[in-house]
C-alpha cells in the first residue's frame, strides 16, 4: 500500500529546528480485544519500564511535555497516564489503543494512534494561527493559538499537539489500517520517538498479524 507523504513546513523548520517527528504505518491489523499472549507481554514491558532507573528517565521526559504543554496553557496527559500505569498497569481497551499506550508509557514521549484511511491526502507538520479550529474527539472544537504545533491533512488541522487529535481520524473497530505518529519536543531526542513506535508497530505485528509498511523519524 502506499505509505504516507509528509512535509514539514518552514515555519516549523525556523521554530524548532532538530525537534524530531515520526511515522509508523501497520496495514491489514486485527484490532482485537485481547489476543492470547498479549497480557503476559504487556506485563513483561510493564517490569522493564517500572525498573527505577528506567522509571526516572521517562519521568524526566514526560517532565519535558508538561513544560511544554503548560507554555501554551494546556494540560500535559502523560504524568496522569504515568501515575496509572506504575500504580495499576497499562490499561486494556483494544489491541491498537493499548499499542499506544504502551509505547508512550515505555518511551517516554507523546504518540497518537489513527486510522490512516480517514485521511485526506499529503500530511504535513506546521504551526498554527491564532484561532484556527480542530474538531476534536467528542466534538470538541480544538482552537488554536499562534505558533501551536499542529499536523495537517491536505483538508484541515488533524491534531494539535498540546490539544489532542481530531475525531475524523480516530480508530474505529473496523480500523485495519493503523497510523502512529510522535512529537518530540525542545529536549527530547529523536530516537526515543523511533524506540516508542517501534513498540506500537511490533505489538501490532506480533499479536494483530499487521504488516509494518513504514516506520521513519523526521
Amino acid at each position: 500500500m502506499a505509505i504516507p507523504e509528509f512535509n514539514i513546513s518552514q515555519a516549523y523548520r525556523h521554530k524548532y529546528p532538530g525537534v524530531g517527528f515520526g511515522l509508523s504505518l501497520i496495514s491489514h491489523c486485527r484490532n482485537i480485544a485481547n489476543p492470547p499472549g498479549f497480557d503476559q507481554y504487556k506485563r513483561k514491558l510493564l517490569r522493564k519500564m517500572r525498573k527505577r532507573e528506567t522509571l526516572a528517565r521517562i519521568s524526566e521526559r514526560i517532565e519535558i511535555y508538561r513544560k511544554f504543554f503548560e507554555s501554551f496553557g494546556h494540560e500535559c496527559p502523560l504524568p496522569h497516564h504515568l501515575l496509572r500505569t506504575v500504580n495499576s498497569g497499562f490499561p486494556r481497551y483494544s489491541l491498537v489503543v493499548d499499542a499506544h499506550f504502551m509505547a508512550e508509557m515505555c518511551a517516554g514521549i507523546l504518540v497518537a494512534v489513527t486510522d490512516y484511511d480517514r485521511f485526506a491526502g499529503a500530511l504535513t507538520l506546521d504551526l498554527a494561527a491564532a484561532g484556527e479550529i480542530c474538531k476534536g474527539m467528542g466534538g470538541r472544537d480544538f482552537i488554536t493559538k499562534s505558533g501551536e504545533i499542529v499536523l495537517r491533512d491536505e483538508k484541515e488541522i488533524v491534531c494539535v499537539l498540546c490539544q489532542g487529535a481530531d475525531q475524523k481520524t480516530r480508530v474505529q473497530e473496523d480500523t485495519r489500517n493503523v497510523l502512529f505518529y510522535a512529537y518530540a519536543v525542545p529536549g527530547i531526542q529523536t530516537h526515543r520517538l523511533e524506540e516508542g513506535l517501534t513498540i506500537a508497530a511490533d505489538t501490532l505485528v506480533q499479536f494483530g498479524s499487521g504488516k509494518r509498511e513504514v516506520l521513519t523519524v523526521f
